[in-house]
């Protein structure tokens, strides 16, 4: 938790309240937090249903497809396939 909380409050995404062991959200915490929240909630339910489509595969699907075989053929140079 200790590791965490420094993390987060070198990023100055949460300040600690002086003579306490509570902390409060800065404004630029709060605006990383609505962002990452849209993110999740409009952008990974459409890319991942993109990802899913097999049927037609889009810009997404082939850029996932191709870093696949990138790791597979670094695995596969270095030994560590298994």
């Amino acid at each position: 938790m200790t590791y965490d909380l420094r993390r987060l409050r070198t990023h100055g995404l949460i300040e600690k309240i002086a003579h306490t062991h509570r902390y409060n959200v800065t404004d630029h915490g709060l605006h990383t937090a609505m962002f990452l929240t849209r993110i999740h909630d409009r952008l990974l339910p459409t890319g991942l249903a993109h990802l899913s489509d097999h049927a037609s595969p889009g810009p997404l699907q082939t850029a996932a497809t191709t870093y696949q075989k990138a790791i597979d053929n670094l695995t596969n140079a270095t030994g560590l396939a298994a």
